[in-house]
């Protein structure tokens, strides 16, 4: 079994370079120095530590700073305060009920964890970045009692520290980029299904030339984006085949790091880059004369058209043999992930206040201006499968590796 887990790992982490906006640089130079302290300031990845909390009134693991503070408690204060609840009016969250209802966060019991059926607990694994931004509501809920199971949060920099751990049975759900959890299914052996999107497209064009307004306004330039093989250079080429454009049209100059690209807009505000959030959003505070000149997810859709595929950029995994234990708890986590979700998009200033406190970016304001851009979803069953698998297959062509040599069959989308 060790074997077959190691060689399964093995070829995971061919894809872990896929990420988009994951890793951080120590820099090369003055420019790429200045916006690595900016990233690390928005807090994208800077901590390669992993963080492991358990809730539901069980112990707490690299959560607690050493002076004994409560992060966690901190941000439920922080957003209370936020939503100007003075505790004489009732809470914050029956607040947020009455008006918006369970799509905008109710909390699905009371907290003694018994309504709606035998509790259980779930050990789900996401990264320091979107995906982990849209679970924020979840994990406040479940610090308060106020969710049927037991959560165990484990949010760590990279995805090379997540799928061992859901190779060996450690963790039961993880949210990783879309065509990673193709390649886990395929390497797997079908062990694993996808349960939901989490993240669309976090991918923009940024430039200092406002006469860019569409893909083929790119014909002539240059365009610095991540390295060559990895999913921004496959959306990218899609989108010029799809538009007319050929490799003769535009010259696509690739950097290593997404740190890198955002320090050539620095020094070259005229230049076309390609950057995920949150880089998007650091490198216009670096430089007013940059801003996003063209948003690759309606690009995506654009070409697509209605009823075609979607610009992923995270999923939600589950190990099967979870999935077969604990249905009703899948289920149930599926609901409040989607309230969690939502929350995160109807009231950006408290989720900011909770990614702030959860050390996922470092400053509640600069949460605030990139949570709008950082496309957190919810979908799932028939439409997730068709959002999925179009984009799969858009990759599958240019280069079957990148989704783990073959699109995944239909026992890889699980629909309720």
């Amino acid at each position: 079994m060790k074997k077959k887990r190691a060689a399964i790992w093995m070829g995971v982490a061919l894809c872990v370079a896929m990420l988009t906006g994951c890793g951080t640089d120590k820099g090369t130079d003055a420019g790429t120095e200045t916006i690595t302290e900016t990233i690390t300031e928005v807090g994208t990845e800077a901590e390669t530590g992993t963080e492991t909390e358990t809730v539901n009134g069980e112990e707490e693991k690299g959560t607690e700073p050493e002076d004994g503070s409560n992060p966690a408690g901190d941000a439920a204060e922080g957003a209370d305060t936020a939503a100007g609840q003075d505790g004489a009016s009732g809470s914050q969250d029956a607040a947020k009920q009455e008006g918006a209802g369970q799509e905008a966060g109710e909390p699905v019991s009371d907290g003694d964890g018994t309504e709606g059926g035998e509790s259980a607990t779930l050990r789900i694994g996401s990264l320091k970045g979107p995906t982990s931004m849209g679970l924020v509501y979840l994990m406040q809920q479940a610090k308060k009692g106020e969710t049927v199971d037991r959560y165990e949060f484990t949010m760590t920099a990279a995805a090379d520290e997540l799928l061992p751990a859901m190779l060996s049975g450690d963790l039961d759900i993880v949210l990783i980029p879309a065509n990673m959890a193709s390649v886990l299914y395929n390497r797997a052996e079908g062990d694993v299904s996808v349960i939901d999107i989490n993240t669309l497209g976090v991918l923009y064009a940024v430039s200092g030339n406002e006469k860019i307004r569409e893909i083929r306004d790119l014909k002539g330039k240059t365009v610095y984006m991540t390295g060559k093989g990895t999913t921004p250079d496959y959306v990218m080429q899609y989108l010029l085949k799809e538009n007319g454009l050929t490799a003769s049209d535009v010259t696509l100059e690739y950097k290593s790091e997404a740190t890198e690209v955002a320090a050539m807009l620095a020094e070259m505000p005229e230049a076309v880059g390609v950057l995920p959030q949150p880089f998007v959003t650091a490198a216009c505070a670096q430089n007013e004369k940059l801003a996003v000149v063209l948003d690759l997810t309606q690009q995506w859709a654009a070409v697509q058209k209605e009823g075609g595929s979607s610009l992923v950029t995270g999923v939600t995994v589950v190990r099967n043999a979870f999935l077969t234990e604990e249905p009703e708890a899948v289920d149930r986590f599926l609901e409040e992930h989607a309230a969690s979700a939502a929350y995160a998009n109807e009231y950006v200033e408290e989720t900011a206040q909770l990614v702030a406190e959860a050390g996922i970016i470092d400053k509640a304001p600069v949460a605030a201006k990139a949570l709008p851009e950082c496309n957190i979803t919810y979908i799932d069953g028939e439409e997730m499968k068709t959002a999925l698998s179009g984009y799969l297959e858009v990759l599958w062509e240019q280069d079957p590796e990148s989704v783990g040599g073959g699109l995944p069959g239909d026992g890889f989308y699980y629909v309720r």
